[in-house]
């Protein structure tokens, strides 16, 4: 039996800040964003984001739908790193979210599993920029 995660729900305020952010700030790919409904009628959309490239787990952006949601924006985690984003090319993809805005609140550090930093995306949620060594 094989199995694999498919997507990674992140809640957002609103689709379009969330993918520009994805896309022009991460460069990421915008792989689909097609108009839907909720279970109660209302529109919503289904909206997938992914590393440039990446085979792997994409990323749902949910529009939080009521207050309870809407709390969790930011704080998936409750302050820990939320996602890894692994990349071929640390100082590469650290410079270019640097130039591009990107919020880092851990700066780089060698370790010894490889190169790594902690950025935060658009609403606070922590990432960690990791190149393996």
């Amino acid at each position: 039996m094989s199995q694999t995660i498919g997507y990674v729900t992140l809640v957002v305020r609103a689709y379009d800040e969330a993918i520009a952010f994805f896309t022009q700030s991460l460069g990421f790919d915008l792989i689909e964003d097609t108009p839907s409904k909720d279970r109660q009628g209302r529109d919503k959309r289904w909206v997938l984001v992914a590393p440039r490239g990446s085979p792997g787990t994409q990323i749902l952006l949910a529009k939080a739908s009521n207050e309870e949601e809407a709390s969790r924006i930011g704080k998936q985690t409750g302050g820990r790193v939320f996602l890894f984003l692994h990349t071929d090319d640390f100082w590469r993809d650290y410079k270019t979210m640097k130039e591009k805005g990107v919020n880092f609140v851990r700066e780089p550090k060698e370790e010894e599993y490889g190169t790594v930093a902690v950025f935060e995306d658009l609403y606070g949620n922590k990432w960690d920029l990791l190149q393996l060594t």
